[in-house]
């Protein structure tokens, strides 16, 4: 191991990979020589009554083989301190039975499409995996990396490999700068319910393809993205072990975290009812797979005396009764203006005002608003909240300029009544910071016997 004198965390290393992964290729090979996988192995395919093992019908196979892939996409996780790195590799598809090429699928090009695969750099607080190998082919980012510290060479040449050690470099830097998380719980929940109200009404839908093409694309392990989406089971189900990993939540004093929603269906299923203006009809239970229908309309349910209204209630409900149509509010325009998605407002109004709104054109608005709404909450998190969780996963410690005194369950239900608590949660510790509550609580998580190194979490 060379003796550098490391400046930087491994946290801003990722940063810089990431800035300049364009530069960098990364040794695939020498990755996978000793990587742990940290959860459970599965593999392609289903299982039948007696657990035999059914392999779909096409295969991938890689079109550029080689040692060397792109640099990955670095991703902390959003309730852990885990960072994962995603390799993308281009692969054709080939039926299993005898390796033909699979060229066309759907009046679209097979062959050049892209496996992703993911691996654990940092898992629960620990270093995963010790080093990565890397050529680089732009002199600025080798010499930033050597200023930093974490290449010891002395000159470039793009032709080296050079190996970046992890495992002795300090997680987080020593005085990193959290921004305040202040009503960030609120604009994120928001975005959620319509994000999931779009997602259930594009389930089956694409303002890309018909229908018959979506059906083919699947029948080919497609999505309707083009990403390839095969079925995917168990390894060895009888060799499931469990470790336990500490989860770090952002919440309000009303709802303890995002979890606590209701999806889109759930909740219109929970509070409304569908109905034909034409025949009556009423749909007592209904999902937004009926909304596209013809004379489907939505009205209240009748609230029954069993039914406990809380907080997460009086979060969605104006939401829904506003895209609804039942009580326009401005909720929509106001969470849908936040990210440049005003044209989807226009649609909504024109269709609840009785006019005929061209169906590919709302499904198109509605697909482009959900993008957007989903990169705003990505921002979020990369730039907010993942760095604060990584920190606290890390460390097993708030950052500095967030005081707060930890406290049990017992004591937050005590002093906010609203929360509700599972029984993980109950078990948790938790900080209330401004108008947020942060909670570090303790959840089961599942692995694969044969491949899984436990990592000692830090929080106590």
């Amino acid at each position: 191991m060379s003796q550098v004198n490391h400046k930087i965390s491994l946290l801003e290393l990722i940063q810089i990979l990431s800035e300049y992964r364009q530069n960098i290729i990364l040794n695939l090979h020498k990755l996978k020589e000793d990587y742990q996988r940290t959860g459970i192995k599965r593999v392609r395919g289903v299982r039948d009554i007696n657990g035999n093992l059914i392999t779909p019908w096409l295969e991938t196979e890689d079109i550029y083989a080689g040692d060397f892939v792109q640099m990955g996409v670095f991703a902390i996780n959003r309730n852990t301190a885990t960072i994962n790195m995603l390799v993308k590799r281009k692969v054709k598809l080939v039926k299993a039975e005898d390796n033909t090429p699979m060229i066309e699928v759907a009046g679209l090009l097979a062959n050049n499409l892209d496996n992703f695969n993911n691996y654990t750099i940092v898992k629960d607080g620990k270093v995963h995996v010790s080093a990565l190998n890397i050529k680089i082919s732009n002199k600025k980012v080798f010499d930033l990396l050597q200023a930093k510290g974490v290449i010891s060479a002395d000159r470039f040449d793009f032709n080296s490999e050079y190996t970046i050690e992890l495992d002795n470099l300090p997680l987080v830097p020593v005085n990193f700068n959290f921004g305040s998380i202040d009503g960030l719980f609120s604009q994120l929940a928001e975005i959620k319910v319509v994000t999931s109200i779009l997602s259930a009404l594009l389930r089956h839908e694409s303002d890309v393809f018909v229908g018959n093409q979506v059906e083919e694309l699947r029948e080919h392990y497609l999505s309707k993205k083009l990403y390839l989406n095969f079925p995917t089971t168990q390894e060895y189900p009888d060799q499931i072990d469990a470790h336990i990993s500490y989860k770090i939540d952002i919440g309000s004093q009303d709802i303890l975290n995002l979890g606590k929603l209701y999806s889109a269906n759930q909740f219109l299923a929970r509070r409304y009812e569908a109905y034909d203006k034409e025949t009556g009809e009423i749909f007592i239970n209904p999902s937004f797979e009926i909304a596209f229908q013809p004379n489907i309309a939505f009205r209240q349910k009748e609230i029954s005396s069993r039914m406990k209204i809380t907080k997460v209630d009086e979060l969605m409900k104006p939401i829904f009764d506003d895209f609804l149509g039942i009580n326009e509010n401005g909720r929509i325009k106001e969470i849908l203006s936040k990210v440049g998605a005003e044209n989807l407002v226009l649609f909504l109004q024109a269709q609840q005002a009785g006019k005929i709104v061209n169906k590919e054109e709302i499904i198109e608005e509605m697909t482009a608003a959900k993008i957007k709404l989903e990169e705003y909450v990505n921002q979020i998190y990369q730039q907010k909240i993942s760095p604060l969780v990584f920190y606290i996963g890390c460390t097993g410690l708030l950052p500095q300029q967030m005081t707060a005194r930890k406290m049990t369950a017992n004591e937050l239900a005590a002093k906010y009544p609203h929360l509700q608590f599972s029984k993980h949660e109950q078990e948790g510790t938790f900080f209330v910071v401004s108008d947020s509550i942060i909670s570090v609580y303790p959840q089961t998580e599942y692995y694969s016997k044969k491949s899984f190194v436990n990592p000692e979490s830090l929080i106590p």
